[in-house]
């Protein structure tokens, strides 16, 4: 059951709304320009604004050398003014004073060059300079604003991003590998090393993957990605030090980016208080809207799953996001659609990069609340002014959570293990698409969904609340993950698995004894071989008296225990399974041998996720490009129904009545928790 969480800022229980604030770009007009930002933002109904991300050589203009004056003066103003700061810890850009004296913070890159100053994330997460002048700005910056009004959340560096291939960070990669294996033996057998004469034996002969080096070994370079996970989790950590122990009570994130694959975010979001991420949907303003708005919805659940509670929206584009290939213009209701959706899945907040436009550099032409012209008389800002008003009347769904039942499976490890793996369809395997793919078809039936990693599965208690779990091309069995698959079917669960799935332990090496390895037994099937097509090449799933096409991949099946559902078309393997199903314990575990297209993966969760008792938001069928989710207290039910069409379009909510729905609108009906739609019954 659902619960009220607190709020994300104390004595703040209203929906955050605002966005990143650069008052450093505007000191020498502050007398002018800030007050006019005080006025416009309250204009516009924001009531949070973001500060001091970027500003360390605003903060800090010579070694040792403070000037908080300036941030001492906006914080007062939004104070007066009841804006909440969510203040930055500077350190996702250093300034160039440090990279001159010292260069050992600059970062090396994968081909061993060390990089010049300039750009961002630009520091060596190993360098004891770059920590040092890290904890002492940060230091001043919480010793100077323990008890300012303002404060409500420490933003600790900026989209952590990257990695450092320098001798420091070579040393500290060594170290986790001596913790992780104990000996070389073990990381050779763990590596299989053997290969092309492979095998280390000493320590100093380790490094991480280099271009004009060792790219092979797929062990390796899945303990650097390891590795540099657990190298942003640890300067997080180094960060926060100083700010947990002077401002204990002030909650502090780090903004993620969705499914980034430079570090696991499921691991990272385990040492944050709250979860917040960027997100910037490439609307197109056509029926692909909702292709956008499929992968949004995605990523947000996604975010929301990382902690299993409300996340902070900590950036968005109110229009054009300029670093799009096209950087379009939001359509009208395009805005409040794409604030109302991370609303539907999760999000307690609603903010923007960036409130003002900057005059120059990179992002002077990204969206922004307050445009160059720089008053309130724009469609944008109007847009925003209506989210703010909508989100003030939202009191009672804040806090509120997400009543899922089902659950699909994204896992980091996995995917950089396929993105690395040499065969299927080189570089082209497709997991981003293929989670998405099944996403999509509760998406489009209004089914709320969980997304969770191996680490979730594995925790024990954690599926107990789930009816269903799909885990697409989950190649990569980690410990712990196939047992609990395995209670969880066997108490009642439904489990869905797809082509390619445990082939590979936790350091990559093949299961022997046949694929799906520990799975095998639970799928009662055994996978023999996969076939990859050529582009040009289809085949076809016969199933329920209807066929799909098949492209990219099928998997040569044998069923073991299965009762074949489906068959395949084509080919020297036509009339072999395609679709299985097993009864293991009180439950069921289908396996999908090859990639259909979405209609089959719609059809196929229509049914199985009734027969598995888990009911969509609305019985009757949602017309394409409509999709409705909801949050609930366990008392009442907030369902966000959205239309990501260019057209109108009707939606019957059962005893709600038939809703007509604008272009790009949303509409949020109330009703009582547990109250289903009888009306298709």
């Amino acid at each position: 059951m659902c619960k009220r969480y607190p709020p994300i800022v104390k004595n703040a229980p209203r929906f955050l709304h605002g966005g990143d604030y650069n008052p450093d770009q505007w000191i020498k007009w502050k007398d002018t320009i800030w007050k006019e930002d005080m006025r416009l933002a309250k204009l516009a109904g924001i009531n949070v604004l973001s500060v001091g991300i970027f500003a360390w050589a605003a903060l800090e203009p010579e070694e040792g050398k403070y000037a908080f004056d300036w941030l001492d003066e906006i914080l007062d103003l939004m104070a007066e003014n009841e804006i909440i700061a969510v203040l930055a810890t500077p350190t996702a850009a250093r300034p160039a004073w440090m990279s001159k004296k010292y260069p050992e913070v600059l970062r090396v890159e994968r081909d061993r060059r060390k990089i010049l100053h300039g750009g961002r994330h630009n520091h060596c997460l190993t360098s004891p300079v770059y920590r040092e002048k890290t904890t002492a700005i940060n230091t001043a910056l919480a010793e100077r604003y323990k008890n300012h009004p303002a404060l409500g959340v420490w933003h600790i560096s900026n989209e952590y991003g990257g990695e450092c291939h320098c001798p420091l960070c070579q040393e500290k990669f060594r170290e986790y590998l001596k913790k992780t294996y104990g000996s070389l033996d073990a990381l050779n057998e763990a590596w299989w090393s053997r290969f092309w004469a492979k095998t280390f034996t000493d320590w100093s002969q380790l490094e991480s993957p280099a271009p004009q080096g060792e790219t092979c070994i797929h062990g390796l370079n899945l303990d650097w990605m390891r590795f540099t996970t657990e190298q942003f989790v640890d300067f997080y950590l180094h960060e926060i030090t100083p700010l947990k122990a002077i401002t204990p009570d002030v909650p502090c994130t780090t903004n993620l980016m969705g499914t980034y694959p430079g570090f696991d975010s499921f691991r990272m979001a385990q040492v944050l208080d709250v979860v917040s991420w960027d997100s910037y949907p490439q609307w197109t303003g056509t029926e692909n809207n909702a292709e956008a708005g499929v992968w949004a919805s995605f990523t947000h659940d996604l975010t929301r799953s990382l902690k299993g509670r409300p996340f902070m929206l900590m950036e968005s584009s109110p229009s054009a996001t300029n670093w799009r290939p096209v950087a379009k213009l939001h359509r009208p209701n395009v805005h409040m659609l794409q604030s109302m959706q991370a609303v539907a899945h999760g999000a307690d907040t609603v903010q923007y990069f960036q409130f003002r436009k900057s005059r120059g550099s990179a992002e002077k032409f990204h969206g922004a609340v307050v445009d160059h012209e720089g008053s309130e008389n724009t469609r944008v800002f109007r847009d925003v002014a209506d989210v703010g008003k909508r989100l003030a009347g939202m009191d009672a769904i804040r806090g509120t959570g997400t009543p899922a039942e089902t659950a699909i499976v994204y896992d980091w490890h996995n995917r950089w293990v396929l993105d690395d793996a040499k065969g299927f369809l080189q570089n082209k395997t497709g997991y981003n698409a293929a989670v998405a793919a099944h996403y999509r078809a509760f998406w489009q039936q209004g089914i709320p969904v969980d997304i969770i990693d191996s680490s979730l599965i594995a925790t024990p208690g954690h599926l107990d609340k789930y009816r269903l779990l799909v885990a697409p091309m989950l190649y990569m069995i980690r410990p712990g993950v196939a047992e609990a698959v395995n209670a969880f079917v066997e108490r009642g669960g439904t489990f869905v698995a797809t082509y390619i799935t445990g082939q590979v332990n936790e350091t990559d090496l093949c299961f022997t004894g046949g694929f799906p390895g520990p799975l095998r037994k639970c799928l009662g099937i055994w996978c023999e071989e996969v076939d990859a097509l050529y582009p040009e090449d289809s085949n076809n799933l016969v199933w329920n008296g209807k066929s799909y096409e098949i492209h990219d991949l099928c998997e040569l099946i044998h069923a073991e225990g299965a009762q074949v559902l489906g068959t395949y078309g084509s080919d020297f393997y036509a009339g072999r399974p395609a679709l299985t199903v097993n009864n293991f314990g009180k439950g069921k575990a289908y396996f999908i041998a090859a990639r259909t297209v979405p209609g089959f993966l719609y059809d196929f969760y229509r049914k199985t996720a009734g027969d598995a008792g888990v009911k969509p938001v609305f019985n009757a069928e949602l017309p394409q490009g409509v999709t409705a989710q909801v949050r609930s207290d366990g008392k009442t039910d907030y369902i966000f129904t959205m239309n990501f069409n260019p057209s109108p379009a009707q939606v019957d909510c059962g005893v709600q009545g038939v809703k007509e729905l604008a272009p790009f609108e949303t509409v949020i009906i109330e009703r009582p928790s547990g109250q289903h739609d009888r009306s298709s019954q």
